[in-house]
């Protein structure tokens, strides 16, 4: 496994970042996270449950796509869950604090990161 804790430092540096984590989609498993504000493990093993169904609806559908990225908007935070195009079943999980973060700059630096993780 290589070490993750950079690129997830790199996304933490973004303006209302509160924790940030690599997560299994199958099983909800973490494979590293930064931050604090919310209990990730519980966080990470939901958001992967959402990621599955997306794509079980997506076949169901018949739909010959991919998902680029997941955003779960809340009264007070913004939840980013984008899969690694290089490592099937693994997504990046973001939580930002709504009232100090940017949603767009979110965006493109989970889209930078992603694109830096080649292998788990």
């Amino acid at each position: 496994m290589n070490d993750l804790n950079p690129a997830l430092g790199d996304i933490l540096s973004l303006d209302g970042a509160m924790c940030a984590a690599i997560v299994d989609s199958n099983n909800g498993m973490i494979f590293a996270s930064l931050g604090s504000g919310i209990d990730i493990e519980i966080a990470a093993a939901g958001n992967a449950d959402v990621v599955r169904a997306k794509q079980k609806t997506m076949k169901m559908l018949g739909m010959k796509d991919e998902i680029i990225d997941i955003f779960i908007t809340l009264g007070k935070q913004y939840h980013i869950l984008r899969p690694l195009s290089a490592v099937p079943g693994v997504f990046i999980y973001l939580v930002l604090d709504g009232r100090n973060a940017n949603l767009a700059l979110a965006r493109r630096k989970v889209a930078d990161v992603e694109k830096t993780i080649t292998h788990i």
